[in-house]
């Protein structure tokens, strides 16, 4: 390594990040990120001009902390991640319009977590919009939400606008997965709807963004007689009532007329005018999709029908080697900036 090309190339790098402090009081986050990525791509650049190999981090490392000791998040490993964020996005058009919206935290975890630029670029989204931390981003990941989305049986196309009806299929998953939860073999419905309420959060995390809880055991009375809804809620976007009905076991075609039945009965009795029609979510352990929706094809109501899954359980030589989010954590500590 030629001593004057390496000066140059710290030189560069020392510039880099006295613009980015300067700039970072206007728009902290996101010139950050951006800061990150031009590090990484002048490194990068560099190592291929020059023939450097991965030990120019550890020596750049040091002698940054040495020449800026009152700069933090410039570490041996955060460098590393500065290099891959630039691998990773070779186009930085396409890191300003999204990826440096994100704390710097999140983005090494989808980094390390996500290879599929698609699904990446959906969490991203999704993390925005909803307001995701790290450690709900992580559990998202974790519980492969991406790949559970619009996958219900359902008859949203012939009872809602199009419009509405792929908002409300985007929203809805299958299956859901409620491994919070401690239930055991034998258990009944009504054990499983209390643990539900009584992890109330969790299960909100899991139903999505939107969701607000209604009641559970939800009274209506309908010419003169008292009928109960397992769960209750109403969606702040989709602006509608959702009833939920936990069933154990697989999906019988009469439980599609008892929520039409429900849904008709929450839209007379609560809707308000401005609230669109009121959506009915069936929650079994198993389903046959084409069965599902021949229940569902003469049903008037919007419904959809979505498994659930108590435990997720990974075959133990793909589990060994996956981080946890606590490996993750770890890797984390101490270069945060």
């Amino acid at each position: 390594m030629e001593l004057t090309f390496y000066l140059s190339l710290i030189d560069d790098i020392k510039s880099r990040i006295r613009q980015g402090q300067i700039k970072a009081s206007l728009s902290l986050n996101t010139e950050m990120i951006l800061m990150y990525w031009d590090i990484g791509a002048i490194i990068l650049k560099r190592q291929k001009m020059d023939g450097w190999g991965k030990g120019i981090i550890p020596k750049l490392a040091k002698d940054l902390k040495n020449d800026l000791p009152e700069v933090k998040g410039f570490s041996e490993r955060n460098l590393g991640y500065m290099l891959q964020l630039a691998k990773e996005y070779p186009d930085s058009s396409i890191l300003q319009q999204a990826v440096a919206k994100l704390p710097w935290g999140h983005t090494i975890l989808l980094m390390q977590r996500l290879k599929n630029t698609d699904e990446r670029g959906w969490y991203i989204q999704q993390t925005l919009q909803n307001g995701w931390g790290r450690d709900t981003l992580a559990q998202m990941i974790k519980s492969d939400v991406y790949l559970r989305q619009g996958r219900s049986a359902n008859n949203f196309g012939t009872t809602l606008p199009s419009l509405q009806s792929e908002l409300v299929k985007e929203t809805l998953k299958n299956p859901y997965s409620f491994d919070f939860l401690t239930l055991t073999e034998p258990f009944t419905e009504r054990e499983l709807e209390i643990e539900l309420v009584k992890h109330l959060e969790k299960f909100l995390l899991e139903l999505g963004a939107g969701f607000a809880f209604v009641g559970r055991q939800y009274e209506l009375t309908v010419s003169e007689r008292d009928f109960y809804l397992d769960l209750l809620f109403y969606h702040l976007k989709l602006r509608c009532f959702v009833v939920v009905e936990l069933k154990k076991g697989e999906f019988k075609p009469e439980y599609a007329g008892k929520m039409n039945f429900y849904c008709s009965a929450v839209d007379d009795l609560l809707r308000h005018p401005t609230d669109n029609p009121t959506i009915g979510l069936i929650l079994c352990q198993t389903k046959d999709k084409v069965f599902a929706e021949y229940a569902l094809k003469d049903i008037h109501k919007p419904i959809g029908i979505s498994e659930y899954d108590l435990t997720r359980i990974l075959p133990e030589n793909l589990k060994s080697s996956l981080p946890s989010i606590e490996d993750i954590e770890r890797e984390l500590q101490g270069d945060m900036p």
